[in-house]
Formats: structure tokens, C-alpha cells, sequence
């Protein structure tokens, strides 16, 4: 390595990794990258200098799944004078997508359970979008066959339950596993959302890893599949995840349920749609610098624009509220987790062994959750390029550290690591990628903790602030669409009773 740094050697072989045999370098980036704006706002370093005030009713601030649903059950209530202030350039929060050339794909959220009659929000926003009808559900948009596959002794295994690979003694593991599960089920306390009920006391002071301990369920293959749901859920694995929420993942599905219901760009196809509808009360590039009291109301203040408003709805991560609102919460017991997604744009599919490519692809011991094929739900006889959205939940070091290494890592480091990962089911996939994209998100979701669906920080966010009301996800503790949207519609109803409306429970 003479007259070359290590540095530089390193980052000369990150990027011959990224070179196809054909000499042509892959072409990619990182995209939504606002971590520099919110730590200038975690700073207080973002100055304001409003230049003209607008009186609303309600102002919401984000524009997730959560602030979303607050606009559109405002909407159906009957009150339009509203305002939806998000940060970023477009809205959605976890459930944004993108699109080029071969297809549209998903950034985050890519997938929602189908609803049963316990959560008829869901079915209402989904009958009024066209996906249910006369209670039956559009097949363009259930999950196609085959919807999961595992690459496992250096083949791809049709679905999460493989023929080669566990024993008879982790198959009865699993047989008792999915006794208790579905007695757990059978209770009813682990349905969708959990709105206001409490998580069973002794089930959230354990981990999950400590109660399949507590049961003598210690087969490799089930506590891989255990974690592998923690990992996907909470960004976590099961050792630092709740017992309450390690179970809620598979006692709040239904058994024997048809889908999920998926779009070539996830939630996103539903996020344009609900965005679509609000229209020009989503002020997107709104970031909002201080919620301070004015006199009975709430100032809400932007870089150019006061809004003053009867009520808020706080449908921005919880964490945010001490930086922005005035005597707004310190939420310590908080604890957001990690990730990071990719989009790999395929110009041809690489080589496969075993069993069909499906639509959620997952890599036994890969530190990634796998893949999901964009254009997987195509009725097209012959779909020569696609695009793979990569999952990777940094769930291996405390969240501080991982996001410290996550903020610090090149694009080309990053890139070499997928791929690298990839390349064990997939050794040609260098030669079929023209383009990776990275996006990065430090707080993508509330980590449920042992002890925090009871904790009183959690607890006490469910009620009014003087006519300011938490609607994310955070609040429930579980960052799920169901629970989203539940907190988004119940922080409106009571935004509206407050206003001399109607009644939340109408």
C-alpha cells in the first residue's frame, strides 16, 4: 500500500465492490436525508421570522399516517378549516414511496394486515379508496402467491415454514408456540387497535426472549423466527423487546388470514390518496419551529408563518414535543430504534435456487429482514426489470450508537454491505443492479421496551393538553398502521368536541 492511506485503500475496495464486470460503476445515493434539519431544530438553531399570521381551528402539526387520518376524520365531521404542517418536502412519514422508470416502490411501510370487523376505521378508509367492496376485497391488491420464501442452506425454501432445516423437537416448539398464541389471541387483548387498553402487567415487564424462556421454548429455529418478528415490527430484537409486544405480533393477526393488501409502493398508495383528498391544507416544507400558548390558544410558528389555533393535534414523533412545544413533555422512556431501507433497480433478475422469487424475500442470519419485490403484484407475463426494497433493522447496538454509525457511514460502505448480504442467495447480483438508493432514518419507530406500554410517560400522553392532543403512533406504543390512524381520527373527534361540535363517541 505504498504512497496509499488505509482510508483511502478501503475506500478504493468499497468501491471495486460496486463496479459491475462490465466496468460500469453503480449510480445511487442517499434520499430523504432531513437528519441535518432536525438536528437544527433539536438545537434550537432554526430561526423564525413570520411575516403574516393565519387563524385556524385546528392545526395539526406532521404529516404521517397519523396527521393524515386526523385531516381526513376532520374532513368527514364536517369541519374543513384546518391546516397539516410537515416538515419534509412531501408527506407520508413511514409510508412515502418513490417511483422511476420500471415502477413505483415503497420507502418504508409496504404492506397493511387485512381488517376485520374489529377495526372498522381501516375498512371505512379502504371501502371509501376502492380496495373493499360490498364486503369483498379487490384482488389486484392481496398479496399474489408465492408471498414469502427463505434462503436456508444455500437454497430459497417456499414460505416461513421450511421442509429442510428444523428438527422435530424445534417443529414441537413451534406446535406449542402457536397453542399459546392462539390462546392468547382468543382473549381479545392483543386486537387491533389497542387504543386505550392496558398491556397486562406482567407480560410487559418481561422481554420477549425472557418469556420463551419462562416457557421452556428454547429451539433455535423459533427464537429466530421470534426475533426475526421483533426485528420487523419494533426494530429490535427480542431480548429488548416486551413480552406484551413480542406476543401482540402474532396474537393480533387473525389465523387463516388472506392477505396482506400490498401496492408496487406500499403505503404510499394510500398516503397520496389520503393526501390527495386534504388538498391544499397539507403544507408540505412546513417545519414547525415552537407551539407556544397564546392567551386560550396555541400558537404554531414556521420559518414565515404564524398559525393560531383553537386546538392542535401533535401528530409528530413524541420525542420532538420538548424541542417544540412550550412545557412539552420530556418522554426519557422513549426509545426509538433505527433503520435503514434501500431500493435496488434491477436491469435484469439474477440467478435463483430453489423456490420462485416472492414477494417478501428473507435471508435466515442476515442482519437485514430481506426484501420485498416491487413488482411482485404485475399481472404482466414477463417483467424484465424490477426494483427490491431492502430492509435492515440496526437492532445489533443500543439505538444512540447504531444511529451514531448510521449518520457516519458513506453511501458506498453502506452499498457494499447490501449487496455483500445479497450476494449469498444471489452471487450475480452485482451484474443485475444498475442503481441503490440508501434512506436513513434514525427514529424510525418506538422501540416497546420492558415496562413502557405501562409506563406513566406513555400513559399520560392519551389524554388533552389543553387543547393539544398526541396522535402518532408513539402514543400507542407500537408504530403500526392501525394504531397510526386510530390516534390520528380519536385525537379529531375529541378536537372537534372541544370546538362545540360533536361528540367523540358519535
Amino acid at each position: 500500500m505504498l504512497g496509499v492511506t488505509r482510508r483511502q485503500f478501503f475506500q478504493a475496495a468499497a468501491l471495486a465492490g460496486l463496479t459491475r464486470k462490465s466496468g460500469v460503476r453503480l449510480a445511487g445515493g442517499f434520499v430523504n436525508d432531513s437528519h441535518g434539519l432536525g438536528h437544527r431544530l433539536r438545537d434550537g438553531a432554526l430561526a423564525s421570522s413570520p411575516t403574516h399570521t393565519v387563524r385556524v381551528p385546528v392545526a395539526i402539526v406532521g404529516g404521517g399516517i397519523a396527521g393524515l387520518s386526523a385531516g381526513w376524520r376532520l374532513q368527514k365531521r364536517g369541519l374543513q378549516d384546518f391546516v397539516l404542517l410537515e416538515m419534509e418536502p412531501e408527506a407520508g412519514g413511514n409510508a412515502r414511496g418513490g417511483r422511476n422508470e420500471f415502477t413505483a416502490y415503497p420507502w418504508a411501510a409496504h404492506y397493511v394486515p387485512v381488517p376485520g370487523s374489529e377495526t372498522p376505521l381501516v375498512r371505512e378508509l379502504l371501502e371509501e379508496l376502492g380496495v373493499l367492496s360490498g364486503g369483498e376485497w379487490d384482488q389486484r391488491y392481496l398479496c399474489h402467491a408465492p408471498q414469502e420464501r427463505l434462503f436456508l442452506h444455500g437454497r430459497w425454501q417456499p414460505g416461513f415454514d421450511p421442509q429442510v432445516g428444523p428438527t422435530a423437537r424445534d417443529r414441537e416448539h413451534v406446535t406449542r408456540f402457536d397453542a399459546a398464541m392462539a390462546g392468547m389471541r382468543a382473549t381479545g387483548a392483543f386486537t387491533l387497535p389497542i387504543g386505550d387498553r392496558t398491556a397486562r402487567a406482567e407480560l410487559d415487564r418481561m422481554s420477549m426472549a425472557s418469556w420463551l424462556s419462562e416457557q421452556k421454548l428454547d429451539s433455535q429455529w423459533l427464537r429466530w423466527l421470534v426475533d426475526y418478528a421483533c426485528r420487523d415490527d419494533y426494530g429490535a430484537r427480542a431480548g429488548e423487546v416486551s413480552a406484551w409486544a413480542g406476543i401482540h405480533y402474532f396474537a393480533s393477526r387473525a389465523a387463516g388470514e388472506t392477505g396482506p393488501l400490498t401496492w408496487p409502493e406500499g403505503n404510499a398508495w394510500i398516503s397520496t390518496r389520503l393526501i390527495a383528498k386534504l388538498g391544499a391544507r397539507v403544507r408540505t416544507s412546513s417545519i414547525v419551529t415552537r407551539i407556544s400558548r397564546q392567551g386560550r390558544q396555541w400558537a404554531v410558528t414556521t420559518p414565515d408563518t404564524r398559525y393560531v389555533a383553537d386546538a392542535v393535534i401533535f401528530a409528530a414523533p413524541v420525542f420532538l414535543a420538548r424541542y417544540l412545544i412550550e412545557g412539552g413533555p420530556a418522554v426519557p422512556d422513549f426509545e426509538y430504534s433505527p433503520w435503514l431501507t434501500a431500493n435496488l433497480t434491477l436491469d435484469r433478475w439474477p440467478a435463483e435456487r430453489g423456490a420462485p422469487v416472492a414477494w417478501d424475500n428473507v435471508i435466515v442470519d442476515s442482519p437485514s429482514l430481506g426484501y420485498v419485490v416491487a413488482t411482485h403484484q404485475s399481472l404482466r407475463t414477463h417483467v424484465p426489470q424490477t426494483v427490491w426494497t431492502y430492509y435492515w433493522a440496526l437492532a445489533d447496538e443500543p439505538p444512540r450508537a447504531a444511529r451514531q454509525w448510521l449518520l457516519a457511514a458513506r453511501w458506498d460502505s453502506l452499498a457494499t454491505r447490501i449487496l455483500d448480504d445479497l450476494s449469498r442467495a444471489h452471487p450475480d447480483i452485482r451484474d443485475s443492479v444498475s442503481r441503490l438508493d440508501i434512506c436513513r432514518m434514525g427514529h424510525a419507530m418506538i422501540r416497546p421496551t420492558p415496562g413502557f406500554l405501562s409506563s406513566p410517560a406513555r400513559l399520560g400522553l392519551r389524554t388533552n393538553v389543553d387543547r393539544l392532543f398526541f396522535a402518532h403512533s408513539d402514543v400507542s406504543g407500537l408504530s403500526l398502521f392501525e394504531e397510526a390512524q386510530h390516534r390520528g381520527v380519536v385525537a379529531a373527534d375529541r378536537a372537534i368536541a372541544l370546538l362545540g361540535g360533536l361528540n367523540p363517541r358519535d
